[in-house]
């Protein structure tokens, strides 16, 4: 006990005698508050670090779910430039026109008129580089329906295929090959408001039907047509009787008992001229309606001669029909042709005069043929825009004065 007190002593002693750290100088001593500053310190530093973090964690979701809603655009957009492009593939292999023509005629012997003739809307598209789709739908008179004047008709629809080099096939329904204005008759590319009597009334134009035909260039400039088609189904009484104007069935539930054969030649070979000639045979006209068969013969042949501002346009086609029946109404023989030649005095303005003659009853004895003169001009307010007016004279017929406007896109 008396050495535990001594200890004690004398370390109390050597306590209030010797600092505790008498090593160090008073200014570097650490004090417990200075400690504590300095914990202090590092816990908000830590806790920037923490609400940076917390921070940074945040910005890397809004990042990840804008980088997710960028890929979610850029999808959509892809998706939507596919179907542009495609929309655009398709526009772009496809194309609308059409042409239309507004009439006023004033002839003798029956009154006077204005008739929006034709109102045609067409659309074509390319498939691909070889085959292609061809249509036409037409209105004419404005009015179709029961008891109205006008007719809506599918004029032409069908599939042209390159199946070789500078030869195709057609499928479908089509122009047949003949003529001048049988498969081109835009108003603009012609005189006259009126197409002209001739290919009317003895080829006649407009005539489509439905078959395949082959096309192509035999040489340069040289090129032929050859198609089997429906044909004419004329009727075997009446007024009517084996006019083949009147047979035409335009491919509605057309009658086929008996199709019909056509060719031609066309040579183009120097500039300004065209040549053809044409053939086409029916086996019975009447498709078997007649009391006998009745088969016919058409042939036909055109040239065109154009040498600056002066054109020249000529035109014969006859028709020779068998059975007893035709002949019996002198229509066994149907025949007509025309000249005409043009001059424009300006890009805009031309005139032309045409002599026509023809006869639907060329078999009989009596004197049935029509002769006509026009005479007119054509003003084209733009290349595919025209005014018209023309004057005709018909032997055997009736005069008539006319106006037309016409147009193409």
């Amino acid at each position: 006990m008396k050495n535990i007190v001594t200890v004690v002593v004398l370390g109390t002693a050597l306590c209030a005698s010797t600092p505790l750290f008498a090593a160090e100088k008073p200014s570097d001593a650490v004090s417990m508050a200075q400690i504590m500053e300095l914990l202090k310190s590092q816990q908000r530093e830590i806790d920037a670090l923490k609400k940076q973090l917390a921070a940074t964690n945040k910005q890397v979701v809004i990042s990840e779910q804008k980088i997710e809603a960028t890929a979610d655009t850029i999808e959509s957009v892809a998706t939507a430039s596919e179907s542009y492009a495609k929309i655009a593939d398709w526009a772009d292999k496809t194309h609308i026109g059409g042409y239309g023509e507004l009439h006023y005629n004033d002839k003798n012997g029956s009154d006077n008129q204005v008739d929006a003739h034709r109102f045609v809307l067409y659309v074509e598209h390319e498939f691909t580089d070889d085959v292609r789709f061809f249509s036409e739908l037409e209105l004419e008179h404005s009015i179709a329906g029961d008891g109205q004047n006008g007719e809506v008709e599918l004029e032409q629809a069908y599939i042209e295929w390159d199946f070789a080099k500078n030869h195709s096939a057609t499928f479908g329904q089509f122009l047949i090959p003949i003529g001048l204005i049988n498969e081109t008759h835009e108003p603009e590319t012609f005189y006259g408001v009126e197409r002209n009597s001739v290919e009317k009334n003895i080829i006649p134009a407009t005539w489509w039907e439905a078959g395949i035909m082959l096309g192509g260039e035999i040489a340069p400039g040289f090129s032929y047509d050859l198609a089997v088609t429906s044909g004419l189904e004329t009727p075997t009484s009446g007024k009517d009787a084996y006019l083949p104007r009147k047979g035409r069935q335009k491919g509605s539930k057309a009658t086929a008992e008996d199709f019909a054969y056509t060719g031609r030649l066309k040579y183009t070979a120097i500039p300004g001229l065209e040549l053809a000639a044409t053939l086409m045979y029916q086996e019975d006209i009447a498709q078997g309606m007649g009391g006998d068969d009745a088969s016919a013969l058409l042939w036909e042949a055109h040239g065109v001669y154009q040498v600056g501002d002066f054109s020249l346009r000529a035109l014969y086609a006859m028709w020779d029909i068998d059975g007893d029946e035709a002949e019996g109404l002198g229509r066994d023989e149907q025949d007509g042709w025309y000249i005409e030649p043009s001059y424009k005095l300006t890009p805009r303005l031309g005139f032309f005069a045409r002599y026509s003659e023809w006869d639907n009853n060329a078999g009989d004895s009596v004197d049935t043929e029509i002769e006509e003169w026009d005479l007119g001009l054509n003003f084209w307010l733009v290349e595919n825009v025209v005014f018209k007016a023309d004057w005709a004279d018909q032997k055997n017929g009736e005069d008539s004065f006319n106006l037309g406007l016409g147009w193409s896109f």
